[in-house]
């Protein structure tokens, strides 16, 4: 005989209705921040209105007021959905088998490896150079994302001095906030410049971080 309690109901037309409602949302709101993050990465900060945001994505203007209210709620959304990003490009890779010094390796590795081909990660920071220029309260936004990556860094550093590959002299909140500013720093400098040799610097930033981290 059939147990009766171990049937579970099909879902109602009105469950599935909702559940694809919630996934078309989704995908829209994905769509819109993805054109943010073209426009600011081509054409500057400032290109991000509603009406080309909309446009790019292939939705009306509308939608993005809707969606954001305001171009501060656009960029706080993107903020968090670029750092979503870059963690997405860093599981793809394989950063969740490796910890401590070879975790925070990796990370910087993937960060130059992808900042010319990703526009995502290219419009992260021209919007915070755009928000720093304009000293827009968005900064708190950036400064909070800023904050995780310290988090996750001084997170590896402790790792790695807990088994023994980081060397246990280090200030293990001062070495993630270094780490940070050097992939700010690279960053900003190919902005100013895109004819800086990344690929060069990658593997000197690689080489000198494994030195002087190591035990």
């Amino acid at each position: 005989m059939t147990n009766t309690s171990e049937i579970k109901p099909l879902p109602s037309r009105e469950k599935a209705a909702r559940r694809t409602q919630a996934e078309r949302r989704a995908q829209s709101d994905r769509g819109l921040l993805m054109a943010a993050a073209e426009l600011i990465a081509e054409e500057g900060f400032n290109a991000a209105t509603f009406e080309k945001v909309g446009a790019r994505a292939g939705y009306s203007r509308g939608l993005a007021s809707q969606r954001f209210g305001s171009k501060d709620g656009l960029i706080e959304a993107l903020i968090d959905y670029l750092h979503d990003r870059s963690e997405e490009l860093a599981q793809a890779e394989g950063h969740g088998s490796v910890s401590g010094l070879e975790a925070i390796l990796f990370s910087v590795d993937i960060y130059m490896r992808n900042f010319e081909q990703e526009q995502a990660i290219r419009s992260y920071f021209v919007a915070m150079a755009g928000s720093v220029a304009t000293r827009s309260h968005l900064r708190a936004a950036f400064a909070a994302s800023h904050m995780k990556a310290k988090e996750r860094f001084q997170s590896h550093i402790r790792e790695g001095q807990a088994e023994g590959s980081i060397s246990k002299d280090l200030d293990a909140e001062a070495a993630a906030l270094m780490i940070g500013s050097l992939i700010l720093g690279v960053s900003t400098q190919w902005l100013i410049d895109p004819s800086t040799d990344l690929e060069r610097i990658r593997k000197t930033s690689l080489d000198t971080l494994r030195r002087s981290l190591s035990a």
